[in-house]
């Protein structure tokens, strides 16, 4: 875990009287364990280049005593990463750069803005490039990524899912290390201490003067507190902007704006639809005539019709979907030559050799104008700890994208295109939870 501070133009040597660090001497120090080290690379009237980094005590990391983190996202290719664990530990060596509180002769450069560029790094995080920007460029940073700029370039293993951050700004030292201090635990998405009032008053001490105007103030205010017992303190009492929305939820959402993106949308068939929460939301999406709800289990089926019955009474708009017992083995000619065909979340529970049938029934005989099949991202389940199980028990496989990729192009037949995205959180490494494939019957696109 490494820090590297990069000061360029006039006076900026005062950078080390603000930091308290003779440029001449290795700074090493002991903190909960783990050796911090600051030294500085470069020095000189006009260029300043000064790096704090921590080798961590693995043993520390995963021993039983009082001490120890919990480390479940660092497991494979998330070894020892920049986040909350690293900003609490260098805090002692960057304290006087951090309190604006050098000796009194140099107390006048704490109000100076410099050209700095603030390196750091490797982050592991689930927040896409343009999520980072938008949380460094409303403060007057400019974003590079490690392919970016090749002065920060750095030899990281094959498809590791870490990857090192620079954001360069004419920023006072203060503001530039407080703002980190704020920012980077929200890029791990993580906090390895326990959170209480004293995290309000950090956040309102390093947070002032930028937080209170920056764009994304009330998403920065509640992943650092993380409790909404604590968000009153800022005026915050609307949670559900940053409620976690379950993963079933999103694959639902995604399906309707693709079925609401096609312009032949009449006619719908939901396979194994379950309850019917997805069929429901398919009969409000205008132009949909007609949604046949295709279920082979009975109890599931009542309740899908009690939430028909309920919808259709309390909601305008709302087409009343089909409940029909059915499955994907055997032929129902109500099912031809329908406009959209989904199995969402169906295939994984099938036993794989009878798939090619199932597959040949739907393409070759139903024939729909757009088939959409979701299934889960075997390869995501290490995120979720669960590298030798299924998410489900009844699961019969579980395919990596690859797999899905590869069975998806051989049973598409000369009749169809195949479009593959996926839902839910990114992982740079490992994907999405949810992976999905369109199939688009090509005189559909003539």
């Amino acid at each position: 875990m490494q820090l590297t501070i990069k000061g360029v133009g006039e006076q900026v040597h005062v950078l080390s009287h603000l930091l308290a660090k003779n440029p001449v001497n290795l700074y090493e120090r002991v903190q909960k364990d783990h050796l911090v080290r600051l030294f500085f690379s470069k020095f000189s009237e006009n260029e300043v280049e000064v790096t704090v980094f921590v080798t961590p005590d693995p043993l520390v990391l995963v021993n039983g005593t009082d001490k120890a983190y919990d480390i479940t996202h660092y497991i494979n290719d998330r070894e020892f990463v920049v986040s909350s664990i690293f900003t609490s530990l260098i805090r002692s060596a960057l304290a006087t750069g951090l309190n604006g509180k050098p000796k009194e002769e140099y107390a006048e450069w704490v109000s100076h803005p410099f050209d700095l560029t603030f390196s750091f790094g490797p982050v592991a995080t689930d927040l896409e490039e343009l999520t980072i920007r938008e949380l460094f460029e409303p403060l007057g940073y400019t974003v590079l990524f490690e392919t970016e700029e090749p002065d920060y370039t750095f030899s990281l293993k094959e498809r590791s899912s870490a990857l090192y951050i620079s954001v360069r700004g004419n920023v006072t030292l203060q503001n530039g290390l407080q703002q980190l201090f704020i920012l980077i635990p929200l890029l791990d998405n993580y906090k390895h201490y326990y959170i209480d009032e004293r995290e309000i008053e950090k956040l309102e001490r390093y947070g002032e003067g930028w937080l209170e105007h920056h764009p994304l103030r009330e998403v920065i205010i509640r992943k650092t507190l993380r409790f909404k017992e604590l968000y009153s303190h800022f005026g915050l009492t609307d949670v559900r902007r940053v409620e976690h929305i379950p993963l079933n939820e999103l694959r639902y959402e995604r399906i309707v704006e693709k079925v609401k993106s096609l312009s032949k949308r009449r006619k719908i068939v939901d396979f194994g639809s379950g309850e019917g929460k997805l069929s429901a939301k398919l009969a409000f999406v205008d132009g949909v005539e007609e949604v046949l709800a295709v279920e082979p289990s009975t109890s599931e089926t009542v309740k899908a019709v009690k939430r028909f019955e309920r919808l259709k009474e309390e909601k305008e708009g709302f087409i009343e979907p089909i409940p029909l017992w059915g499955s994907v083995f055997y032929f129902d000619e109500r099912l031809q030559g329908k406009d959209v065909m989904i199995l969402c979340e169906v295939i994984e529970h099938l036993d794989e050799e009878r798939l090619p049938k199932v597959m040949e029934l739907i393409l070759n005989q139903y024939m729909p104008a757009t088939l959409i099949i979701t299934t889960p991202n075997n390869e995501f389940n290490e995120v979720y700890g669960m590298e030798e199980e299924r998410r489900h028990e009844d699961h019969r496989f579980e395919w990596t994208r690859e797999q899905f990729k590869d069975w998806c192009n051989k049973v598409k037949t000369d009749d169809y295109f195949v479009e593959f995205e996926g839902i839910g959180d990114i992982d740079r490494v490992k994907g999405t939870p949810t992976q999905m494939c369109t199939f688009t019957r090509k005189e559909e696109t003539l």
